[in-house]
């Protein structure tokens, strides 16, 4: 049974508490309507349950993902707890935090057909829709390609095409610009007002995305809304609270530190020619790096410039051609879950150094341990893994969650863990792949200290990052790809400081003619 309150409503929630199975809520006593058409920007630090909350709109949770779902909620009227996501699927639109996890079929243009074949559209129209809706999210060259081979910001495109061409009455999109290059996150964020369709948005990303929903709701970290008004009210009135719970604003200038001496010394890896193919394609071309003790390189560029590759490529985990040659190497893998090996958040973090521990007793070889922050380093002596664990859980702000399942964790949690595990194991250099995913302003203020940490113990670091943020706080020098070969190998303050030619970045299409800093932000009345 339905009231008049839900036919003027496309969703609505009324005293909504999750939780998962053995754990506290994730979400407290929500109450929320959206009205058809409406369009919501939904802030919170990480981990208070934005994700969930989508989710249990869209009727994965608790239908898909178990978990107990206390008070109503409905969306057209329908309870999503007693609904199918498949039929809910025909009016709601969700974009997932991993666009990895919904693409399941072999070409783009199948992936983006695919809502559409589940309605019995006509093939002449399929086509037409899924090229319109290519073109609107800035694909249409991706086509004809294989999902498997595209990066992870080629998938979040072609993700969000699919879940565009159904035009559905709602949308639901969990961070749509997180793994796209800063020039493609503007470009995709003027496409989120959709006429018509009512929207939630999660976005940390506020510089990238133009065209603002007029109203943000709040959570805070205990899952409990608490804030819910104009969103330019709620910027503005409401920012230091935004701040507190650590929301990132718009508007942050980005002010790269003082350049650091090039350590004199044989560096940690060294790449010479590198280049790669993948599915038929050269994707990297002639690329000579050094990665130096105790420095941090930053790559950025297009998303399917060749960054991870890269990276994989150092890591000899790729095929390629040239030569790579140095230490010992650690990766945090773009997607965090394919690296966990435990099913408690404690034991992911100390495996490594209990591996390194058990060698230590065969061989007589020295075992890495945390170094003067605490965080794992490569001159420490030997300390108890645990002990080494509760320190780099502690610094990425994960203490808490320490008897926790990995996989249970939210996106962002997820990204921590995978930083805090590789960075205990002592390696002579970390390779991070979108270190800061899915952070808040707290805790990838906490991510990005952790890294640079490494480096001033004597680290080498390669970061792959489309966080401008990030480079500026921590980077010492950016190499800077296009169309797999390198554009530009500079120091950090050559090419983002505030006396800095802007030329390379916008010829990497990185800025706007800007100086890094957030510009052309409309906010809605």
């Amino acid at each position: 049974m339905t009231t008049a309150l839900h036919e003027t409503a496309v969703l609505e929630t009324s005293g909504l508490t999750v939780a998962y199975p053995g754990h506290r809520a994730v979400l407290r006593d929500v109450d929320l309507e959206v009205a058809p058409g409406e369009r919501v920007l939904l802030l919170g630090p990480s981990g208070s349950g934005k994700s969930t909350l989508l989710r249990v709109l869209a009727g994965v949770v608790p239908q898909l993902v178990d978990a107990d779902v206390a008070g109503r909620v409905l969306v057209g009227g329908r309870d999503t707890t007693a609904t199918s996501p498949a039929d809910l699927a025909r009016d709601v639109g969700t974009l997932g935090q991993d666009p990895a996890d919904q693409l399941c079929l072999p070409t783009v243009a199948d992936e983006v057909a695919f809502p559409l074949e589940n309605r019995a559209w006509p093939v002449a129209a399929i086509d037409a829709a899924v090229d319109r809706a290519l073109a609107r999210v800035g694909a249409a060259h991706l086509r004809h390609r294989r999902t498997a081979d595209l990066s992870g910001g080629e998938g979040q495109r072609v993700a969000l095409a699919a879940t565009l061409v159904a035009d559905p009455r709602l949308l639901l999109l969990d961070e749509p610009t997180a793994l796209l290059d800063p020039a493609a996150a503007r470009a995709v964020g003027r496409l989120l007002h959709v006429d018509g369709a009512a929207q939630v948005l999660v976005e940390h990303r506020l510089d990238e995305v133009v065209d603002l929903p007029p109203r943000t709701l709040v959570l805070g970290a205990d899952g409990r809304l608490v804030v819910d008004g104009p969103t330019r009210e709620v910027l503005h009135d409401e920012a230091a609270h935004l701040a507190t719970l650590g929301v990132r604003l718009p508007g942050a200038s980005l002010e790269p530190p003082p350049a650091r001496a090039v350590p004199a010394g044989a560096p940690a890896l060294s790449a010479r020619g590198l280049a790669v193919r993948r599915g038929g394609r050269e994707v990297l071309r002639g690329v000579d790096l050094d990665v130096r003790p105790g420095r941090v390189t930053a790559v950025v560029g297009l998303n399917g410039s060749g960054k991870s590759t890269l990276l994989l490529a150092l890591a000899g985990l790729l095929p390629h051609a040239g030569t790579v040659t140095g230490g010992s190497v650690g990766v945090v893998f773009q997607r965090p879950e394919q690296q966990f090996l435990t099913r408690r958040v404690h034991d992911e973090v100390a495996w490594g150094p209990r591996r390194a521990g058990r060698r230590a007793g065969r061989r007589g070889v020295r075992r890495p341990g945390p170094g003067r922050r605490g965080a794992g380093g490569a001159g420490a002596g030997v300390r108890d893994p645990d002990a080494v664990a509760a320190d780099a859980l502690a610094a990425v702000h994960l203490a808490h969650l320490a008897d926790r399942d990995p996989f249970r964790l939210s996106g962002g949690q997820q990204r921590r863990l995978s930083v805090a595990a590789a960075a205990v194991c002592g390696h002579d250099v970390l390779l991070a792949d979108e270190p800061t995913f899915g952070q808040d302003a707290r805790t990838g203020g906490a991510t990005a200290a952790l890294l640079r940490s490494l480096a001033d113990e004597g680290r080498g670091l390669v970061v792959v990052t489309h966080d401008l943020a990030l480079v500026a706080a921590v980077a010492d020098e950016v190499v800077v790809l296009r169309d797999g070969r390198v554009l530009a190998h500079a120091p950090t303050h050559a090419l983002l400081g505030p006396d800095a030619d802007p030329r390379v970045m916008v010829a990497a299409g990185l800025v706007e003619g800007t100086r890094l800093r957030a510009a052309g932000h409309r906010v809605p009345a």
